[in-house]
């Protein structure tokens, strides 16, 4: 069945339908979200940190902010989706159409990078303010946001399965998104860490999506994009025949 049937763009309008119904709380509270962190942290580590030269702390930051809510929101669009769908029991309403594996787990994941893109563009049209950003590779900015919704939309859909109640669903996002974000370089570049934690961070796939993300901000970088391209797309190949699996066989869907 073709990804663009009826059934498909049906199930894609309704969870972009979903997420634009409620605005302020899934575009407008992270945006605030993210410009609070920037003049906490801008304020208090501008002029005393340099970690690309030439580039203020401030600027270095919104980048990795931006990423950071893109990442975030499109994990929060489809696992929220899902588990709301199972709880109230209208996931048979998915379950019951003649929509193919593929076409649901696209449905989920382009809305997610919808959501993830318009708050990422939020979060940057109101930081960009506050530091003077350049755009040394543009191709870089739009290809690691896009794939990098893509991969939290597509985890979120494994997470979404996975949760029998919003309480697992949670612990998911709070002790390993959160974290494998904050720990990915959205502060810092992990050239200032210790050996031991650099390494550390090297196994840390959201560490390629916003360093890549970056790079095409300043043209600089900590590791090669193309590196990181690699590596961020055998990430979300290994997660999408992941997702499509549980799909298939109806883990925890059809009972």
């Amino acid at each position: 069945m073709s990804f663009v049937s009826v059934g498909f763009r049906t199930l894609f309008y309704k969870e972009m339908l979903r997420f634009w119904k409620v605005a302020t709380q899934t575009i407008a509270a992270p945006i605030l979200t993210a410009m609070l962190y920037l003049l906490i942290f801008g304020h208090v580590l501008e002029g005393r940190v340099e970690v690309y030269k030439g580039v203020s702390y401030t600027a270095f930051l919104v980048p990795g902010l931006v990423m950071m809510s893109v990442l975030q929101n499109a994990f929060a669009n489809s696992s929220s989706s899902l588990i709301q769908s199972k709880i109230t029991g209208n996931l048979v309403f998915i379950l019951l159409p003649p929509l193919s594996h593929w076409e649901i787990l696209l449905a989920y994941v382009s809305a997610s990078v919808v959501r993830g893109l318009v708050v990422g563009a939020g979060v940057f049209a109101i930081t960009a303010w506050f530091a003077h950003l350049s755009f040394a590779a543009p191709l870089w900015i739009i290809v690691f946001a896009v794939l990098g919704a893509a991969i939290l939309g597509t985890l979120g859909v494994i997470a979404g399965i996975w949760a029998d109640k919003f309480d697992q669903l949670a612990a998911f996002q709070n002790f390993l998104i959160m974290p494998a974000t904050f720990l990915a370089g959205v502060f810092y570049s992990i050239h200032s860490l210790p050996g031991f934690w650099q390494a550390v961070s090297h196994f840390n796939p959201f560490f390629y999506m916003i360093d890549g993300f970056r790079h095409g901000f300043f043209g600089t970088s900590d590791i090669s994009p193309w590196t990181s391209l690699a590596i961020v797309s055998v990430f979300f190949a290994v997660l999408a025949a992941v997702a499509i699996n549980l799909l298939r066989h109806g883990y925890k869907l059809r009972n």
